[in-house]
């Protein structure tokens, strides 16, 4: 498993780097590269080492704003698709046309109406891929000649891996590092960082007075699921929540008889990257919500999961708990990764003038309990 997890965090690398990559699933490959990253010379690569002329591959809701024009839909009972491919006029294949195509904050009127046609059978794993490299889910692709992975010597890595791979890699994580760390609002507080077998990103979890000894004398600890977020967490942007929830909820875990465990995890702005929430910021500030400017940029509402939280909290020995939140989809995601929520406590702050309307999207289109 740690041989195809570092192969697809090789793979994610590669897009970051406007390298592109082959994904393959038994008789296919997919030749593909980030269409916000890609080079001049990684466009004659996907041409030299393509069997048809390149695509563009979209996340549906992407494709729409794109074609300005809602993406049909399936036939009533059938999957929707995780990809629109599109045919572009030769104008469009060059790197500074792409990224003005994958990116809404430089995006320009079409020149010509792009042509759509049936999506690849691995358009579902190229756009998975993009996302866990942070990337806008926007990918140049054409299928791949027998050998275009040893001629351009290209990184392959299979379509199963990518998509399993946020399961995977969470049934990887390891304890590699722990240190006591006495906060502020938290004297007797601990941190633990976890490791996946690919050596990627790490988490954190916060273990605020002694939790997983409360299990023993039969309390229910607090835990948050707390996703990272440098202008709410360290900078204290006004726009957010994030910065009151992550310090009241450890000051709430020491004041605890049970103490409490506080889940630090690297999915910043619902899962889209730091990047990309700077730019669904600038479309926040031209008149989307923060839903609808999720979906400009290609993304669902919400690309978190909860694997490595529940993960974290089996590895310190807590698998019940009283959970911080106002979010139902955390209390329900984290019981189907098997952890025993004994019951949801409410976690809210007042807003502050400047994240009103962010609050009231959050209850209004998130379903989060702030009444």
């Amino acid at each position: 498993m740690a041989l195809r997890l570092r192969a697809v965090h090789r793979a994610a690398s590669d897009l970051r780097r406007g390298t592109p990559v082959l994904i393959r699933e038994g008789e296919a490959t997919l030749l593909v590269a980030a269409a916000e990253t890609v080079s001049a010379a990684g466009l004659r690569e996907i041409a030299a080492g393509g069997r048809a002329p390149a695509l563009l591959l979209l996340a549906p809701v992407r494709a729409a704003a794109v074609l300005q024009r809602p993406v049909p839909q399936c036939a009533s009972g059938a999957a929707q698709p995780a990809a629109v491919a599109l045919r572009l006029p030769p104008a469009l294949l060059d790197p500074a046309a792409l990224r003005s195509l994958a990116d809404p904050t430089a995006e320009r009127l079409l020149p010509a109406e792009p042509e759509r046609v049936p999506a690849p059978p691995l358009a579902p794993a190229a756009i998975a891929l993009a996302k866990l490299a942070r990337l806008l889910p926007a990918l140049v692709a054409a299928p791949a000649q027998e050998d275009a992975d040893t001629r351009l010597d290209l990184l392959s890595v299979p379509a199963k891996a990518v998509l399993d791979y946020p399961i995977s890699a969470a049934a990887t994580l390891a304890r590699v590092a722990e240190a006591r760390v006495p906060l502020e609002d938290a004297p007797e507080a601990r941190i633990v960082a976890f490791r996946a077998a690919d050596g990627g990103i790490e988490h954190l979890a916060i273990l605020v007075g002694r939790p997983e000894d409360a299990i023993a004398r039969g309390q229910v600890p607090l835990a948050r699921i707390h996703s990272e977020c440098f202008t709410g967490d360290l900078l204290g942007s006004l726009r957010c929540d994030c910065g009151p929830q992550l310090r009241g909820a450890i000051r709430r875990m020491a004041e605890d008889p049970a103490g409490g465990v506080l889940l630090y995890l690297a999915q910043e702005g619902r899962g889209i990257g730091l990047v990309n929430k700077l730019r669904a910021y600038r479309l926040q500030d031209a008149g989307l919500d923060t839903l609808d400017a999720n979906h400009a940029l290609g993304f669902g509402s919400d690309e978190r999961n909860f694997w490595a939280a529940a993960e974290m909290l089996r590895a310190v020995g807590i698998g019940r708990v009283r959970l911080l939140t106002n979010n139902p989809d955390k209390v329900a995601g984290l019981a189907a990764c098997g952890i025993e929520v004994d019951r949801r406590e409410a976690h809210q702050f007042a807003a502050n003038g400047v994240n009103d309307a962010y609050l009231e999207t959050k209850a209004r289109r998130f379903g989060h309990l702030l009444a």
